[in-house]
């Protein structure tokens, strides 16, 4: 269960199982792994209760969870999270393992519903054609239609479909590349679902997530979802060509990305028009050799 906001883990499938109710896929690969309890120590214990640090607002993630569910102290939110990601992550070093033996380069696409991004990548595709091997795992709630842009640019793709789950998670990911093929050296693409907030907490054993924000959304967004952006190597400002359109200040957004993490690489890129895609495939060439 996810910690943030609660979406489960049992209505999980790959593409094509969904129209299939006795599918072996509903249960086998997406069961939860047996294993140990992990007891959490040195925690205080009451419950957190918001208060307004000025008039008007309340902080709900001031506690030692970092959020609030009712119903649930901030103790017992710790020792799910904990439980939750510890398995994730012992998963997300096992797919890291295997894309590390294979010199191949995952990426972890992370943005807002709308964002732009796979039209983003259907175009990065369209220009790594012949020149490296590619493959896509596409994650959405519902609907094969993201998988059917992706191969309609000749790049093999797998739906991932998470039902009334908010994210990727890394055991989805280790099923589902065993079902796509991908040179050695190639690039692993992974479009999560969109959304700024539970993808920033799951490993799912990429090398970089790389957050797309456009510039229909606002400039502050980096600071109201700090968490994300501060996990991502490099954000793509997606859709430049509309600024001309848009009452949107691409110094205050850039100020904003470095206050959460000084280290974020930012290149500014259309799509649509071009613009940036040739910086975009450089750091994607500069990624594969390191």
């Amino acid at each position: 269960m996810c910690t943030t906001c609660g979406c489960d883990s049992g209505n999980l499938y790959i593409e094509g199982d969904e129209r299939n109710a006795h599918s072996a896929f509903r249960s086998a690969p997406f069961s939860p792994a047996p294993r140990q309890a992990f007891h959490v120590t040195r925690i205080g214990g009451g419950d957190f209760a918001p208060t307004e640090q000025q008039p008007g607002q309340l902080d709900y993630g001031q506690g030692v969870a970092g959020t609030h569910a009712p119903g649930l102290s901030q103790r017992k939110m710790v020792e799910i999270e904990i439980d939750v990601l510890s398995k994730n992550n012992q998963l997300a070093q096992r797919n890291r393992q295997r894309f590390s033996a294979r010199q191949q380069l995952a990426l972890n696409l992370v943005s807002s519903p709308g964002s732009g991004k796979t039209t983003l990548l259907t175009e990065t595709l369209k220009r790594l054609q012949h020149r490296v091997s590619c493959a896509v795992i596409e994650g959405d709630q519902q609907t094969v239609n993201d998988a059917e842009r992706i191969r309609a640019t000749g790049t093999p793709a797998i739906q991932v479909n998470t039902g009334k789950g908010c994210h990727l998670d890394a055991q989805m990911i280790h099923d589902a590349m065993q079902r796509l093929p991908l040179d050695d050296g190639g690039i692993m693409f992974i479009e999560n679902v969109g959304n700024l907030v539970c993808p920033a907490s799951f490993d799912l054993g990429e090398r970089h997530k790389v957050a797309v924000l456009s510039v229909t959304e606002g400039e502050d967004k980096p600071l109201k979802y700090p968490h994300m952006f501060a996990a991502a190597s490099i954000m793509l400002l997606n859709k430049v060509d509309l600024l001309p359109y848009l009452n949107f200040d691409v110094d205050r957004c850039l100020a904003a990305a470095r206050e959460v993490n000084p280290d974020i690489a930012i290149l500014l890129v259309s799509a649509t028009r071009g613009d940036g895609m040739d910086a975009w495939l450089d750091w994607l060439e500069t990624q594969r050799c390191v």
